[in-house]
């Protein structure tokens, strides 16, 4: 018997929040034009104590900047945990100098963004690329979705790649064009999105974090033979890439129904 279809009618923000929410453990926030809204469901449904697949609530932490939130996401993940974050423009910006660090170190996470104008002559808070394409060369993958449906059939996408390949991702869609654009959509079950998540990942991931019985030595500095090689190490990480996101569309192209 087929399963029951269940709509919603929500905005790009809501739909994003929403498959968001079910691959995060650790929220760090701070709120921006016109990103502002995912972070404020998010924060939401922890307070109202929903779930997501590992049957915890989200722990969100509200900081001082995007800078602070960045530096929040990257000690997160250090420690283990799977951490996400929501922001645009300017906010985006402040965020680079961390977004090295977490891409230079393999760490998988998402910065979900509503791509927005970057301010210069004046500010304006409507929507381009600007700010996403300042982010190509900080090492994180990046994954577009053109409409509200498309925002919640493939948020899922990045979060599973980043997983299997553990390379970050930037998950973006237009600024108000598509983040506070209402449509009646088919909602992601997640059911449907937990056979996806491969335990053998989140072990991988879990056993990479800061432990007092794991000693290890990060944040180091090293002579260019040295950097230079290390550097070219992660290229097989972002080689398999084209791969693991195809596989990934694949798998949700099967729950949707839609390609």
């Amino acid at each position: 018997m087929a399963k029951e279809k269940k709509f919603m009618t929500c905005d790009g923000n809501t739909a994003a929040a929403h498959v968001s929410y079910m691959f995060t453990e650790v929220a760090a926030i701070y709120p921006i034009t016109p990103s502002s809204p995912m972070a404020e469901h998010v924060d939401e449904w922890a307070a109202k104590g929903r779930k997501n697949l590992f049957g915890q609530t989200v722990s969100v932490q509200e900081m001082e900047s995007e800078g602070g939130a960045a530096g929040a996401v990257h000690g997160s993940l250090q420690a283990g945990a799977l951490t996400s974050t929501y922001t645009a423009s300017q906010g985006l910006l402040l965020m680079i100098p961390n977004m090295y660090k977490i891409a230079g170190e393999l760490l998988p996470c998402v910065f979900n963004v509503s791509a927005r104008t970057l301010a210069s002559h004046s500010l304006c808070i409507f929507g381009d690329h600007q700010d996403v394409m300042a982010c190509r060369q900080t090492g994180f993958a990046m994954f577009c979705s053109g409409s509200v449906q498309e925002v919640m059939d493939l948020s899922a996408v990045p979060y599973l790649s980043t997983l299997e390949s553990s390379v970050p991702f930037i998950n973006f869609f237009d600024g108000f064009r598509t983040s506070h654009e209402y449509h009646k959509i088919e909602e992601m079950d997640m059911e449907d999105i937990r056979p996806l998540v491969n335990p053998e990942w989140i072990k991988n991931f879990r056993d990479r974090a800061m432990s007092p019985e794991r000693p290890d030595t990060r944040g180091t500095a090293e002579n260019p033979e040295t950097f230079f090689t290390h550097r070219e190490a992660c290229n097989k990480y972002y080689d398999a890439i084209p791969a693991i996101v195809e596989k990934h569309l694949a798998e949700v192209s099967k729950i949707t129904g839609r390609e």
